[in-house]
């Protein structure tokens, strides 16, 4: 049996995006698309993002990414698509 790589999209955004809403925010979004992944707080206040789905939701996934929640500032996007080890059939939020 060969691994099967899922083409995903993997962003980590930084500015105001932790205590505003922004995983939420994420889920939201990612819902409306019909994209399945996480999305998860990390220690240095930036938020890491997984996302699957078709290209053309992930385009439009990218593109809102900047935007962020009311409450959030978003500074920088850094996303990239990448080959990943796992599908997922969800989106969840991360502690």
């Amino acid at each position: 049996m060969t691994d099967h790589l899922t083409p995903s999209l993997h962003a980590t955004i930084s500015g105001k995006v932790q205590g505003v809403y922004f995983r939420a925010w994420v889920y939201d979004q990612a819902a409306s698309l019909g994209l399945v992944g996480w999305v998860r707080n990390l220690a240095d206040g930036k938020v890491e993002v997984l996302a699957q789905g078709t290209p053309e939701a992930l385009a439009a996934f990218k593109e809102r990414l900047p935007q962020g929640s009311p409450l959030s500032r978003v500074d920088t996007v850094a996303a990239a698509m990448i080959e990943y080890d796992n599908a997922y059939t969800a989106f969840a939020i991360r502690s």
